[in-house]
């Protein structure tokens, strides 16, 4: 079930209530990679920021990783105490209520509400699944349904920070999986202005929590931060005028 502020209606009747509230929407997920403890951190370098709110989704696999194991793993309850959260999300929030034709759908409206969707960390089982079109969680729908459209004026991008294995993320197949993201689909890619995705790359060396060190491993969370700020800077100055 959601864990979220405004309990008495579905979560995506919450979600949809809060589209038009004047706030930036940061929409923030995570997938299952070890990476996930640095989610806490990450949502908690938001708190002092003026008129912010922020939705989280966690996918069933990055849940585990926040089940009050230690103080760097606090209760993935915990989440919705720091400040300017929202709402936390899992599958199981997408059909609470049975659905009758005209109710909201919980992953449209995330979709309509977000400003910016940063998926920290993305799994290469969530970016496989991303590059062959899947929709099979709450997360990957949101994905799926991404309004990608040439007229979209202030179309928001998708941030990933991929973060696995050395061994995975040196792997052929997830070479191509980049490939892509970066540039069929890149904001600098071949074709920059339809463009969503941001691939924030992991770090180059590090000794991963499995104990090999090598790639992989997810970009340092101070920069991922500084990374959504600038970004949602961008977002909240709308397009460039035309020449």
């Amino acid at each position: 079930m959601a864990d979220q502020k405004t309990s008495l209606i579905s979560p995506a009747e919450a979600v949809a209530a809060g589209i038009n509230d004047g706030k930036t929407h940061l929409l923030l997920a995570s997938s299952g990679s070890v990476a996930t403890i640095k989610l806490p951190l990450i949502i908690s370098a938001f708190a002092d920021t003026p008129n912010l709110s922020i939705r989280v989704i966690l996918t069933k696999s990055a849940a585990h990783f926040l089940g009050g194991q230690s103080q760097e793993q606090p209760t993935v309850a915990s989440l919705s105490q720091i400040p300017n959260v929202d709402g936390v999300y899992h599958d199981e929030d997408e059909w609470v209520v049975p659905w009758t034709r005209g109710a909201s759908i919980l992953h449209i409206e995330l979709r309509r509400w977000a400003h910016l969707l940063a998926v920290v960390p993305l799994s290469a089982n969530t970016l496989a699944k991303i590059t062959n079109g899947m929709a099979d969680n709450l997360l990957l729908s949101v994905i799926r349904c991404w309004d990608i459209s040439p007229d979209n004026p202030r179309r928001p991008r998708i941030l990933v920070a991929p973060a696995m294995n050395t061994q995975m993320w040196l792997h052929p197949i997830t070479e191509k999986q980049i490939r892509v993201l970066q540039d069929e689909w890149g904001v600098n890619g071949s074709n920059p202005s339809l463009g969503w995705y941001e691939v924030l790359q992991p770090q180059s060396s590090k000794l991963l929590a499995c104990g090999d060190r090598g790639s992989g491993a997810m970009l340092d969370w101070n920069e991922i931060v500084a990374i959504i700020k600038d970004r949602l800077t961008l977002y909240q100055q709308g397009p460039a005028p035309a020449e």
